[in-house]
């Protein structure tokens, strides 16, 4: 342990240290659904993780450039560079500078997060189910024919002092002018820094990517080990049969990367030197009662206030809530549909492009698809 790992430790909240030592206990044995842990109050994001949806969309610029090209290749380049600022913006930028990774609310059934930005894209979120916990998200900006629709949820496991999380789920971009497709398989994730009260992310296995024009990637990503590498790595392979080798991007999915082919090298993308365009969400007075900033105002409130005892007594509140809901739907039988989205056979969004993955996959190829998916209900 390090002494920043100390600093850490002692700065825990005296009110919250016995529950910390509780939930350490707890998590030694923990098994299953990271949304049935009770976590102390202090590491709790004030967000909830339907909004973390929204971070497809860190960079929406990247997003409506996709289809801009009327070259197939460049056209996939430009689909690679936006799912790489979405990782960014996920699992990187979010976090405060200074700060460290916070368990965000589990969303409850029916939450639903709105927003835009200034460039006409915007995005409708929705908790499309409670067990499993799955959150369903849409992306559209009708002006550049861009389209994305997907569902993420999580699968948890422990290993040593690691959180292993699988994310269960996809996501497709459709250009609508184009007719082309592409479908995207998701990284799994790993909390390390858990037992010292100083929590980071980083990014692990293998994505895969598949386009209807032909062109592939499989992407890997590492981290940094104990004698070299370097933290937040990638490497994505790009396969098509008119290319003679593979073209190979690498860098960090947090800042810099380049492009290899034909044994040329040059620059691809620097998130470091791109702002994170404000999105445009609704005041809580005007959301409706099932918006998410509206749900959690109130420990949301609290825990920046830094009250704990509040934060957990509204959150208890909101959570008991929703149990006596549930039981009432299973006393009445009633049948809860979401209000943006339903359910479909996967081959409905994705048509063949999963088959193609898996045709062209190694031994690396996990798959966390799942059998459906959740299809944005048109206006």
């Amino acid at each position: 342990m390090t002494s920043s790992d100390n600093n850490t430790l002692e700065s825990i909240p005296a009110d919250q240290q016995g529950s910390f030592s509780s939930f350490l206990k707890t998590l030694a044995s923990f098994t299953g659904d990271l949304s049935s842990l009770t976590c102390p109050s202090f590491l709790l994001a004030p967000i909830s993780l339907l909004e973390y949806s929204s971070f497809w969309a860190d960079q929406p610029g990247l997003l409506s450039a996709v289809g801009e090209s009327d070259n197939a290749e460049e056209r996939f380049y430009a689909a690679i560079k936006w799912f790489i600022s979405s990782l960014n913006g996920s699992f990187s930028s979010r976090v405060p500078k200074g700060e460290w990774e916070k368990k965000p609310f589990n969303p409850i059934l029916g939450e639903q997060f709105l927003c835009a930005w200034d460039d006409e894209t915007r995005i409708v979120c929705e908790q499309v189910s409670h067990h499993p916990p799955v959150s369903g998200f849409y992306i559209e900006n009708k002006k550049a024919g861009v389209i994305v629709n997907g569902h993420d949820g999580q699968k948890t496991r422990f290993s040593g002092t690691q959180m292993l999380v699988d994310q269960i789920g996809y996501c497709t971009l459709r250009l609508t002018e184009r007719d082309e497709t592409y479908l995207f398989t998701l990284p799994s994730v790993s909390v390390n820094g858990i037992w010292y009260a100083a929590p980071y992310v980083e990014l692990y296995g293998t994505s895969f990517v598949q386009s209807t024009s032909g062109f592939s990637a499989s992407i890997e990503y590492t981290t940094k080990g104990w004698i070299s590498g370097e933290v937040h790595h990638f490497k994505a392979s790009v396969t098509h049969e008119s290319l003679s080798t593979p073209t190979v991007i690498e860098g960090q999915w947090t800042g810099k990367s380049t492009l290899t082919k034909n044994k040329k090298t040059t620059d691809f993308l620097d998130l470091t030197t791109l702002e994170k365009p404000k999105p445009i969400v609704k005041s809580v007075e005007e959301q409706g009662e099932l918006e998410s900033r509206r749900i959690w105002q109130k420990v949301s409130d609290a825990l920046k206030a830094g009250d704990y005892a509040t934060a957990s007594s509204e959150k208890s509140s909101i959570e008991n809530q929703q149990r006596a809901l549930r039981k009432e739907r299973e006393t009445s039988e009633t049948k809860w549909v979401p209000k943006y989205f339903n359910s479909v056979e996967g081959e409905a969004i994705y048509g063949n492009l999963r088959e193609k993955i898996i045709a062209k996959a190694d031994s690396k190829f996990i798959d966390t698809m799942g059998e459906g998916g959740w299809m944005y209900k048109e206006a």
